[in-house]
């Protein structure tokens, strides 16, 4: 089995199958990654032509996309190879946010709407570091936090923060409080690794422009919990 990867729900349903064969993917953008237990291979496999080439040679039978929400075209090469080769697919996608009582959310169709609807001159950025680029023509003042340092182009006025998650209110609030944030932008990546900052957002009352997940292929079966996802692979090993 190919678990597509580079989440921690991946690196989990990684360890709960030990009797089973299985290979962990990771796209190999980040220099130090969190390594999941078992059998790992790092970088892309040079798109839907590389993937089905990869997936004979192992004599895959089982492919669980388990890869980032916004991870979009290794999901649909996924989707498209595994219908070709008749293979038993699945997309693990955790919940994503919803508002609570408080909360500012504005919500956009991409990350380059998002640039063009900043409500406030001082914004925190948690797009991720590839995402720097749209806004780069954006005169805000702009604090960013990424795994690894970003490379050009970026906003003129940006300051970078270093650091992984998970991450806490606490931290959260200090670092918005120091650097004046008004405003936060990120995407609608569910999970608690990283659900901190929009309670941060919400005591301090400042908006959130935050970015809807890409649609999932059409047709494609999903699972939103680990144990869910567990269970699929147990019953696809027995049918």
């Amino acid at each position: 089995m190919l678990i597509l990867g580079g989440t921690g729900e991946a690196r989990r349903l990684a360890g709960e199958l030990p009797e089973h064969q299985v290979i962990s993917s990771l796209a190999g953008r980040v220099r130090t990654p969190r390594m999941p237990p078992g059998q790992v291979r790092v970088g892309g496999f040079g798109g839907p032509v590389g993937l089905r080439q990869w997936l004979l040679d192992n004599e895959i039978d089982a492919v669980v996309d388990a890869t980032h929400p916004f991870a979009a075209r290794i999901t649909a090469s996924a989707a498209m190879v595994t219908a070709e080769l008749d293979l038993a697919f699945v997309v693990f996608r955790r919940p994503g946010w919803t508002p609570e009582p408080g909360d500012d959310w504005r919500w956009v169709d991409s990350v380059a709407e998002a640039a063009r609807k900043l409500p406030a001159e001082r914004v925190f950025l948690t797009t991720g570091r590839e995402e720097l680029a749209e806004f780069a023509d954006v005169g805000n003042w702009f604090l960013a936090r990424s795994v690894e340092p970003p490379e050009p182009p970026m906003p003129q006025r940006l300051q970078v923060v270093l650091d992984r998650g998970p991450f806490t209110v606490e931290g959260e609030l200090a670092l918005m409080r120091e650097h004046g944030i008004q405003a936060l932008v990120t995407k609608d990546s569910g999970g608690e690794m990283t659900a901190a900052k929009l309670t941060a957002a919400r005591e301090l009352k400042i908006p959130v422009v935050i970015v809807r997940r890409p649609p999932l292929p059409d047709g494609v079966s999903t699972v939103s919990s680990v144990a869910e996802a567990v269970s699929w692979v147990r019953g696809i090993a027995e049918a």
